[in-house]
């Protein structure tokens, strides 16, 4: 039983000493979308941010210990056959990321490849 949806790992860092270290509160949720992937979660850490297959860039309201930033990914996405019993999902390419500075410090994109494979896709230093 593989993982079938590809989404954006992102790994939390302190921007003070760069050690990995998940929020004490994490709230995400996509701009123009009613879902919710995370609301106050507690050490979220990678947090697994899902990307629109249908369109080439997304955003996202992140709020890291109760203040609010956006992220904002562009990306290409190609199909990919998991197998013939499970059929198809959809990997992703990444382009860009980018954050308001709010809390956020800065990004870091480590891998470009979106796939249902373990590997942290950015670093978020807050």
């Amino acid at each position: 039983f593989e993982e079938t949806n590809a989404c954006v790992k992102a790994s939390f860092h302190l921007y003070s000493n760069k050690k990995m270290t998940a929020p004490d509160s994490l709230t995400l949720y996509g701009i123009g979308s009613d879902s919710i992937r995370y609301k106050k979660a507690r050490n979220v850490q990678p947090a697994l941010i899902p990307l629109n297959a249908s369109e080439d860039n997304c955003s996202f309201v992140i709020r890291i210990n109760g203040v609010n930033d956006t992220i904002s990914f562009n990306y290409s996405t190609f199909v990919h056959l998991i197998s013939k019993e499970c059929g198809y999902t959809y990997y992703h390419n990444l382009d860009s990321v980018y954050s308001t500075l709010h809390n956020i410090d800065s990004i870091s994109l480590n891998l470009r490849n979106i796939t249902t494979l373990d590997g942290t896709n950015i670093s978020i230093f807050y």
